[in-house]
């Protein structure tokens, strides 16, 4: 690791008696990411990303900061089954993988920023955890659009597109899982009510998800289930439409 990489990372102010100070984020004075509070993290994405919600099984909460300045939250943690990852990655034991839950940037940041967050907090992840993490996952959904060129930036590995079935109600989207599963689940108890009691308000839609992988560990590549596609080209489809347009 070079001097410069060493030293954009950001430690804890607290004393230690052996060892290292702990790492809680990267980046320099203008740019970075770094561990805040969960319940600012959790106010952030209500106010601001288009789902309006968040999700429990979050656990590490990281504030993307522009000259000292909230502008931003990335929120990893498990995946919404969280014991999938040996479908995706065999072997892989539970606490050996992260997804990226939800990801907000004020559009302030301007052109490039996602993906800077984005590996500034890989580059966080791989230090905090010391080897732990195996790998990261991540889904594009295609209301934001581009299909994912955030972590194509970051070089991501791409894993091909699937539908999901969503549910909004209120201005809140809820994944199909919470209108199906049992209220009395313990983990969706309380938005599984909500949403089922007003199903009848509820629309339905169903919106295509491309899923992308970062292996922090690089050789965990070969225990991956699912076969490596090209990066989708967001300015190809355009094209098409345009082109169907005008015929």
């Amino acid at each position: 690791m070079d001097a410069k990489q060493e030293k954009d990372y950001i430690y804890s102010g607290q004393m230690v008696l052996f060892g290292e100070k702990d790492v809680i984020g990267f980046g320099d004075k203008e740019f970075q990411v770094k561990e805040i509070d969960r319940v600012i993290a959790n106010n952030t994405i209500i106010k601001n990303h288009y789902s309006h919600k968040v999700y429990n099984a979050t656990y590490i909460n990281l504030g993307v900061y522009y000259k000292d300045e909230l502008k931003g939250v990335l929120q990893y943690g498990y995946a919404m089954n969280p014991a999938s990852q040996e479908s995706v990655v065999s072997n892989t034991k539970i606490d050996e993988y992260l997804e990226l839950n939800r990801m907000w940037l004020d559009d302030c940041l301007g052109k490039n920023s996602e993906s800077k967050a984005i590996s500034y907090s890989i580059k966080y992840i791989k230090r905090k955890f010391k080897g732990k993490i195996k790998w990261v996952q991540s889904f594009a959904d295609e209301r934001c659009g581009k299909n994912g060129i955030v972590y194509q930036a970051c070089s991501f590995k791409y894993y091909g597109e699937h539908t999901s079935d969503f549910w909004e109600l209120d201005g809140v989207v809820y994944h199909n899982i919470q209108m199906t599963v049992s209220p009395d689940t313990k983990r969706y108890n309380k938005e599984v009510h909500y949403l089922q009691s007003n199903k009848d308000r509820a629309v339905k839609m169903s919106l295509r998800q491309f899923r992308y992988i970062c292996f922090i560990d690089k050789r965990w590549v070969a225990n991956c289930l699912l076969e490596e596609k090209e990066y989708p080209k967001h300015y190809k489809e355009k094209e098409n439409e345009n082109g169907k347009e005008n015929t």
